[in-house]
């Protein structure tokens, strides 16, 4: 029997080859979406999931108030990495970590420069970084020791073993390679890194890490921790919680120790009021409820095909009842050829998806694959076969199972008033989905203008950035007057953080500032021509210049810290940093550092020249952009010969802030004009049904003298009328899930009137065109070729 409904649904698929391509590619199309959207989710799932021991992998953080905001921080202070232990008999292993940091590694004449990390001994006992050679227990114990990764390792010492040679680290001293390990995978918070270094070396030769051994408030560190097996987070954050605030001399800001999950960092980094509200699991959620919506449109073109050309087989169910057949085993029939289409379509889907994954992979910048040898895939794609086929095919059964033979066989068929009521209902919510992701589309796209369009403070063209190193920082003013000299630099400066990030943040205080707060100040410490170099526009007062030696104790701030502050004039004014005393000698306008989406906070430059990190460079305005970096590469090679010129472009810098919602963007584009696809081709099925259908009405009416332009009305106007009860429901529905979208962003546009009736003309006039197609058909064909039956 099953080889016989097998054959028959062969044949049905041979025999409607038009309307079973639709099925099929449509469904195809839809399954591909699915694919395509669930392996990015299983991705971002699988970020630090690969640990051992993942279930006891915390990321120590911490709360604390200022300027009467409650805000969660991942820097800690030093001596809070031996405190841990001591409070908490639970915590196994405890690790601190720098930030990373870029060497110079050299062997012999090769020389590369990359960012490794400083971590303490405990480090690869803790994470799940296999090693290729050496041992995780010891590979760190050495202050002297390194462990790189295997792509550093090959560049470095070829196919020569490394394992107990010795690399350069800069100027320092050399290193012995204790371990190599594999590349730290893409899933991690820890993959920009390439090799390790004992946390206790870097410590050797930073004397501010020296210095910080024992201050608790210089927050400069980051932290992990081990549990033990059996403890559980809230139990160990309540016996650290304190332990800041009873080593603090400075209790006002009542900081709050506390455990976040090493599997959470990803998807939950997102903190208001010291508690966790989101982060990219929104975006996670947001294509997991894109996937569903775009394989149910692609289901209702099945089930809206299906049950319009139900009189094709409505001889067949009668028949099949009248010899015998019962209900449940036509409904059996009927979804095993819904299954067998869907099982055809997954086939084409994964030849899509393999076709379509190089595209793909840039557009989300990964490196997705299906893996075929993967049983959970297999399982994957059994459910999704079954759960498809079944709700494309559900529908279908139960209707052409429930005729009854009597009136099929003597041809009447015809069910009532409301026969394609359901057809109706579901072609609305195909056009209604695909009208809510245009709309979401717009919205998002005029977001990102939004943002990219403000105001940043700054000129950003032709704003070049270096990181310093030992001989540049002894070089520097040389390097400086050399670069002038070159004629293709306008102005050059430094600071401990280029223009794009800020690096350190400070607490200030002020003559009469209100009693009892704490306020942070995003703090720039620079030197001469800061404001000049970055093209800010200075308000008020003057740059940092060598005419004025009080300039050591100087410092520029911005609207954000006038306002604060509650200037009405500023210039002359003092504020307190760190004990010391500082005068305000200029004002800038507010400039866009950190998030283009968040309010500027207050800011403040002070000329501190030792404490710098980058060295930033404006070029003069030219057509020649190469020929003026050639200029200022030979400086570098000249004064600085040790070390590659390496340099970064601060407008290509800034734009990297965009790429969380620019992803977002480009995938809502993807799947909205997808979706909008599947339901184009489930319109034109089910337009050309409906045209054969009314054949022989308008080969009447256009005996009678209808015009064509009135038949083509005559059959559109259904259709029409579909798309604007579905743009009813659906405009107010994706107006109120946008709201709520946009509320996560301080600095967001209004959703602009009009974006609701482009959506909507944009699917009638696709809806119209489509329809008009089938329609023109219908209305200009032969009306003899219809009527000479009757």
């Amino acid at each position: 029997m099953l080889l016989n409904y097998l054959k028959i649904a062969l044949r049905n698929l041979q025999r409607n080859i038009t309307y079973s391509f639709i099925n099929i590619f449509g469904l195809s199309i839809g399954i591909a979406c699915s694919i395509l959207i669930m392996l990015w989710i299983a991705d971002e799932y699988q970020f630090d999931r690969f640990h051992e021991k993942q279930e006891n992998l915390y990321k120590v953080m911490m709360n604390q108030t200022f300027s009467g905001q409650r805000g969660s921080q991942i820097a800690l202070p030093y001596p809070l990495k031996e405190a841990l232990p001591e409070h908490s008999t639970k915590i196994k292993h405890t690790v601190i970590t720098n930030w990373g940091e870029g060497f110079l590694l050299t062997v012999d004449e090769n020389k590369i420069t990359k960012v490794g990390l400083a971590v303490s001994e405990d480090f690869l006992k803790m994470f799940t970084f296999p090693l290729i050679q050496g041992d995780v227990n010891t590979a760190l114990n050495d202050q002297n020791s390194i462990v790189l990764t295997e792509s550093v390792a090959k560049a470095l010492f070829g196919d020569e073993d490394p394992l107990n040679k010795f690399v350069k680290l800069d100027n320092n001293r050399e290193l012995k390679v204790t371990g190599v390990m594999k590349n730290f995978p893409d899933q991690t918070s820890f993959s920009n890194y390439h090799y390790l270094i004992p946390f206790a070396y870097y410590e050797s030769i930073m004397q501010w890490v020296r210095n910080s051994r024992d201050n608790w408030q210089n927050n400069s560190f980051q932290m992990y921790v081990e549990l033990e097996p059996g403890s559980t987070q809230e139990e160990v954050t309540a016996s650290i919680r304190d332990i800041v605030l009873k080593n603090t001399p400075d209790t006002l800001p009542n900081p709050e120790v506390f455990l976040h999950p090493i599997t959470d960092l990803r998807l939950y980094s997102k903190f208001e009021n010291g508690k966790v509200v989101g982060g990219m699991i929104e975006y996670v959620k947001l294509f997991g409820a894109i996937a569903i919506f775009v394989l149910i449109i692609a289901c209702i073109n099945f089930m809206n095909l299906a049950t319009a050309r139900s009189e094709k087989r409505a001889r067949e169910v009668g028949i099949r009842k009248s010899i015998g057949s019962r209900k449940k085993e036509l409904v059996f029939q009927f979804l095993g050829e819904s299954l067998l289409i869907t099982a055809f379509a997954f086939l084409v889907a994964v030849v899509l998806v393999e076709l379509s994954l190089p595209m793909y992979n840039t557009l989300v910048n990964k490196k997705l694959l299906i893996d075929y040898n993967n049983p959970y895939l297999w399982a994957g794609a059994g459910i999704l076969i079954l759960i498809t086929g079944t709700l494309a095919g559900s529908y279908p059964a139960f209707y052409l199972s429930s005729f009854q033979p009597v009136k099929v066989l003597k041809g009447k068929i015809q069910t009532g008033k409301y026969a394609s009521l359901p057809r109706k209902i579901l072609v609305t919510l195909q056009f209604g989905f695909s009208i809510f992701l245009i709309i979401g589309t717009i919205v998002i796209y005029q977001q990102i203008m939004h943002v990219k369009d403000r105001e940043i403070g700054y000129d950003r063209e032709n704003l070049m950035m270096v990181w310093t190193n030992g001989e540049l920082e002894t070089n520097y003013q040389t390097i400086k007057n050399e670069l002038l000299g070159t004629g293709a630099v306008k102005s050059v400066t430094k600071s401990n953080s280029p223009i794009t990030s800020i690096f350190s943040n400070n607490i200030v205080e002020w003559p009469g500032m209100a009693p009892g707060t704490r306020v942070v100040f995003s703090t720039i410490a620079t030197e001469y021509d800061y404001v000049k170099t970055m093209g800010m526009k200075l308000l008020e007062g003057r740059d940092f210049s060598p005419e004025f030696a009080s300039d050591s104790s100087a410092v520029i701030i911005n609207q954000a810290a006038v306002e604060m502050m509650q200037l009405e004039e500023p210039i002359g004014a003092t504020l307190s940093m760190n004990g010391g005393e500082l005068t305000i000698i200029g004002v800038i306008e507010n400039v866009i550092m950190s998030s283009p989406y968040e309010p500027v906070s207050p800011m403040m430059a002070a000329f501190i020249p030792d404490w710098t990190s980058t060295i930033t460079i404006r070029l003069e305005k030219t057509a020649d952009l190469p020929g003026s970096i050639s200029k200022v590469e030979d400086v570098f090679k000249r004064l600085n010969p040790t070390y590659p010129f390496a340099y970064r472009f601060a407008d290509v810098e800034f734009e990297k802030k965009f790429s969380s919602i620019n992803l977002i963007s480009n995938l809502a584009k993807v799947f909205a004009a997808l979706a909008l696809t599947i339901t184009a081709l489930g319109l034109f099925g089910l337009a050309a049904f409906t045209a054969e259908q009314r054949s022989k009405e308008v080969s009447i009416r256009k005996v009678l003298g209808a015009t064509v332009t009135g038949l083509v009305l005559l059959i559109s106007k259904d259709f029409s009328r579909l798309v604007i009860i579905a743009f009813v429901f659906f405009a107010p529905l994706a107006w109120w899930f946008l709201s709520g979208f946009l509320e996560q962003y301080p600095y967001r546009i209004n959703i602009a009137w009009w974006v609701f009736p482009l959506a909507g003309l944009s699917a009638l006039i696709v809806s119209l065109i489509i329809v008009s197609t089938q329609a023109l058909r219908a209305a200009t064909s032969n009306p003899v070729n219809s009527l000479r039956n009757e």
